[in-house]
């Protein structure tokens, strides 16, 4: 092995292991005072139950596993009735989706699934093809899913998601927190984000992270050094602790790689007297 790679190695170790390490991330919970039965704990880390048999848009019963085909995973829990809040969220995965380099069904999968066991493949289809014709992507056709499913299996899938929400007779309506989920490809949950927006930025970097650096460019490695997803704010934030590591890895390859072109210079100077 090449001396000045050993030396190299050796400090880019020395700067990783004696430099402290960050907070670790903690999983947090979306809670409502009012409806304490409604809302979404963070389960970083979980396995999602993979065998579940879901019915897509075309009325094909499906598992779960099916949508996992070594890519991560975006995951949308709303229902295809719902008058306000559910369209406001698939409207911002859409704004999102059209402002990422990233395609669905290229780079990644989009599972869409309806909480509400009355709403239909018929409805699911109309509602598939209505995000679709708007995304303008045609890999995205056999990436982006919409799916139904019974009673039973749909709360398998929001009780591993921890997404609690709660049916208003009144009203007839189900109160639900809004979110987005992002799994690996192995279909561990990696990434949870709150709200009806998502920062482009934010889901590019979850995609990243998920598909283990499969995804992105070299740039979205360096940006994942210094930037760190924070599970309690649903965002990336920056991380001092990377980026002082970054700093010191590059301020010791400046400093070898000066030293080096010194002695060969003074070398060459010595062969030439």
């Amino acid at each position: 092995m090449n001396r000045t790679f050993q030396i190299f190695l050796f400090a880019v170790v020395s700067v990783l292991i004696l430099t402290p390490a960050g907070f670790s991330d903690q999983a947090s919970s979306q809670k409502n005072s009012f409806l304490p039965d409604v809302g979404i704990d963070q389960k970083i880390g979980d396995q999602l139950p993979l065998d579940l048999v879901f019915t897509n848009e075309a009325g094909e019963k499906v598992k779960l596993s099916s949508f996992f085909k070594g890519k991560p995973v975006i995951i949308t829990p709303v229902y295809y009735s719902c008058p306000m809040l559910c369209s406001l969220i698939l409207n911002g995965v859409l704004q999102t989706l059209k402002e990422l380099s990233f395609t669905a069904g290229k780079d990644f999968e989009v599972v869409t699934f309806s909480f509400k066991p009355e709403d239909t493949a018929a409805i699911a289809a109309a509602k598939k093809e209505t995000y679709l014709n708007s995304y303008g992507r045609p890999e995205a056709r056999d990436g982006w899913h919409f799916l139904t499913a019974d009673a039973e299996t749909i709360g398998k899938m929001t009780k591993a998601l921890g997404f609690r929400y709660e049916y208003d007779k009144v009203s007839g309506e189900y109160a639900h927190g809004a979110a987005l989920m992002v799994a690996t490809p192995e279909g561990k949950l990696s990434h949870y984000f709150s709200g009806v927006r998502f920062a482009p930025v934010d889901i590019r970097l979850s995609l990243v992270e998920a598909s283990k650096n499969r995804l992105g460019s070299i740039l979205d490695m360096a940006i994942l050094l210094c930037y760190h997803y924070d599970p309690a704010v649903g965002k990336y934030g920056f991380a001092i602790m990377n980026a002082l590591r970054l700093t010191g890895i590059v301020t010791i390859t400046l400093m070898i790689g000066f030293i080096t072109t010194s002695l060969r210079k003074e070398k060459q100077m010595r062969v030439h007297r």
